[in-house]
């Protein structure tokens, strides 16, 4: 099941599944109005997600509110609501809002080998092989932004640079309940010009992306063989594009939960990012206009523009 929210004007926000023919069923209700209290839900009255979500379902087409136009002429599929932000259309928004989300780092052997160099120090490739992972505090759900919305650049930095990434979301201790993308934006140089300075580099306003869905362990047959990919579009134009396959990582996704966890309560929808793999070279850093798609077959694609704060 692959689960996503959405707004609709004069409704708001709206919870849906995802079909396989790519149009949405409408599961909303006041037991359940977003993601995040479904899980809750699921996990603490001990309810299948799938038995839950049918229940909504039947509970939602009793009490749907008055049909919108665009839903009178056809059924409401992904394609109507993938556009950006714009409170008078339809649009995606955060497939939750995660009360935590955290970062994994140098978990990729190519990430472990451009941080070496860059550091001038051996701190990253003692991390890389150590038992115990790096794992940082990233963002709250308000400095997350949903499917094309905008990222954005921190007025301090000259070099910040996208981290495409696998994520899960936990469900109750190390339970692993779900999986999304997740746009890791990082400011490089600050974080390089001191370690210490990691919270300044990664923990900012519009400093992750996330979705476009939230897909149920169900639905990804193997987390350790997904094709992930980054394009970064300028002035209209493909000026880069890079992919990885996630079997290169080098740390258990079970791994980064335990240590997360360990003597450290995170609570359900906690999205967790697992690092990447894919390297933008340090002479791209991204520039407002830019657009950001990072994709896999199972899970879509997670679209967004970029903007520096600070700017109107």
């Amino acid at each position: 099941m692959k689960l996503l929210q959405y707004w609709i004007p004069g409704q708001g926000k709206r919870v849906g599944v995802l079909t396989r023919e790519h149009t949405i069923i409408d599961v909303t209700t006041e037991e359940a109005p977003d993601v995040l209290t479904l899980l809750r839900t699921s996990i603490e009255e001990e309810v299948s997600l799938n038995i839950l979500v049918a229940e909504m379902q039947e509970r939602a087409a009793a009490s749907r509110p008055t049909i919108a136009p665009w839903e009178q002429r056809e059924a409401l599929t992904y394609e109507m609501l993938d556009q950006p932000p714009d409170p008078e259309r339809p649009h995606l928004l955060l497939p939750l809002d995660p009360p935590e989300v955290w970062g994994c780092g140098v978990t990729y052997k190519r990430s472990s080998d451009m941080r070496d160099e860059d550091s001038r120090s051996d701190i990253y490739s003692r991390v890389y092989f150590a038992d115990r992972p790096e794992i940082f505090f990233k963002a709250t759900a308000h400095r997350c932004v949903g499917p094309n919305d905008a990222i954005g650049i921190r007025s301090d930095s000259h070099l910040t640079a996208t981290e495409p990434e696998l994520a899960f979301v936990l469900g109750r201790g190390t339970q692993i309940i779900g999986w999304t993308l997740c746009n890791d934006v990082s400011a490089w140089d600050i974080e390089r010009e001191n370690p210490l300075y990691l919270p300044q580099s990664k923990i900012y306003n519009r400093c992750c992306a996330i979705g476009p869905v939230l897909a149920t362990p169900a639905e990804i047959e193997d987390p350790y063989n997904l094709e992930l990919s980054c394009q970064i579009f300028r002035n209209g134009e493909l000026r880069w594009e890079g992919s990885v396959n996630t079997g290169q990582i080098n740390k258990r996704f079970e791994e980064l939960a335990e240590y997360l966890t360990r003597d450290n309560d995170c609570p359900i929808g906690t999205v967790v990012s697992t690092g990447t793999g894919i390297i933008v070279p340090n002479d791209l850093p991204l520039q407002p206009g830019d657009v950001v798609k990072i994709s896999c077959p199972e899970l879509g694609t997670l679209s967004n523009p970029v903007i520096r704060l600070g700017e109107g």
